[in-house]
């Protein structure tokens, strides 16, 4: 029941946002009680701390998934995006405002994973690009990485695109493109090619 009700939780808050949710909302949606929920967790925020180390171990093993499969990092990278793109329709953007500004501990876990994992594998991956001959040899990894985790950050927020012209998984797929194709080396551009030439082809008309 636990892992049923995080899931449920972790779609509603996604979906929503975290403050427009209420623990009668999970209820309701696995017709279950209120009761029942408080068997398991003390409050909302608890739920969200539990959904966000849920959702974290979930990427992580999507993130290994993808390095694991992808035949160079250039594929790794539009692997991350094209899973951003199938689950589009399940992100809010507000959820990211809602737990920077209202639950800390659960930013404080979020923040954690940043630096810990994601930060770690895009330092991993541009490395890995340059050594393969795919990336260029002149440009710092760390600093790169780091701009491509902000540009991610900022596009879930939507802080700086806050007037609703464009939807989030346009913005990251114009700012994804941006960055890899920034540190492209012309053996790097005939893959990159390859493999957007693919994508484009699968994308739904």
């Amino acid at each position: 029941m636990k892992e049923k009700i995080l899931d449920e939780a972790e779609r509603l808050f996604w979906k929503y946002g975290v403050r427009s949710i209420t623990m009668d909302d999970i209820a309701r949606r696995l017709s279950i009680s209120k009761k029942t929920i408080y068997q398991h967790f003390t409050d909302k925020e608890d739920i969200l701390v539990q959904a966000t180390q849920y959702r974290m171990s979930k990427d992580q093993e999507l993130m290994n998934c993808a390095y694991i499969s992808a035949k160079t990092p250039i594929h790794e990278m539009l692997a991350m995006l094209d899973e951003m793109r199938k689950n589009a329709d399940k992100m809010n953007p507000t959820l990211m405002l809602d737990i920077k500004r209202y639950y800390p501990k659960a930013w404080s876990l979020y923040t954690a994973f940043k630096e810990e994992y994601i930060l770690k594998s895009m330092i991993d991956n541009i490395r890995r690009g340059i050594n393969d001959g795919y990336f260029r040899g002149d440009v710092n990894p760390e600093i790169l990485a780091r701009m491509r985790v902000e540009q991610i950050e900022m596009a879930f927020e939507m802080t700086v695109f806050s007037d609703n012209t464009y939807d989030m998984i346009d913005i990251q797929q114009e700012l994804t493109h941006h960055f890899v194709r920034g540190l492209l080396t012309e053996k790097g551009f005939d893959i990159y090619n390859q493999c957007n030439s693919i994508i484009q082809h699968e994308l739904p008309k």
